[in-house]
């Protein structure tokens, strides 16, 4: 399974981006799989729904399918946070691709998100498995990694193409 980072601090277009690939790259055929690490608590279940009252109930997993879709939500009841390599099992083995956003301190092979203007500590620097920077901004010096247009999209797509082996 092919699996490509989508990292960078808080509100740095991380889920823009993520959105723009995953529309570009089914669109040249590719099926993609998405895992993203919320840093607080989520419920993607809804209040009086069935499904949400089984999981209020106390089942540790509930299933929800449909004609259109399935769903897992599995309650972690105390356990530890799952890890990436916990979860990548989980994506359908038909997917080409698996674009992760966050996890940016895992050993996976991820793309920086730097916006214009930011003035932190860049993940590059310090991280090995950064392979590129996705960035409109003007100087990000001692970068050692490629830089990509974060306003091209595209160019971005063709990178993780390329450097996956997916042409």
């Amino acid at each position: 399974m092919h699996v490509m980072g989508i990292v960078g601090w808080k509100n740095s277009g991380k889920t823009t981006l993520v959105v723009e690939l995953v529309k570009l790259l089914t669109a040249r055929g590719l099926k993609i799989g998405t895992i993203k690490h919320a840093h607080h608590s989520f419920d993607i279940d809804q209040p009086g729904k069935d499904s949400y009252r089984h999981r209020e109930a106390g089942a540790t997993d509930v299933i929800v399918a449909s004609g259109a879709r399935w769903a897992q939500v599995h309650e972690l009841r105390g356990a530890a946070e799952p890890e990436l390599e916990d979860l990548l099992p989980r994506i359908s083995p038909e997917v080409d691709l698996v674009l992760v956003e966050g996890f940016k301190r895992d050993l996976h092979v991820k793309i920086e998100v730097v916006p214009a203007g930011f003035d932190g500590t860049l993940l590059a620097l310090e991280d090995p498995n950064v392979v590129a920077i996705a960035s409109d901004a003007e100087d990000l010096p001692e970068v050692e990694v490629p830089v990509l247009p974060r306003s091209d999209p595209a160019k971005v797509a063709d990178f993780i193409l390329e450097h996956l082996g997916l042409v």
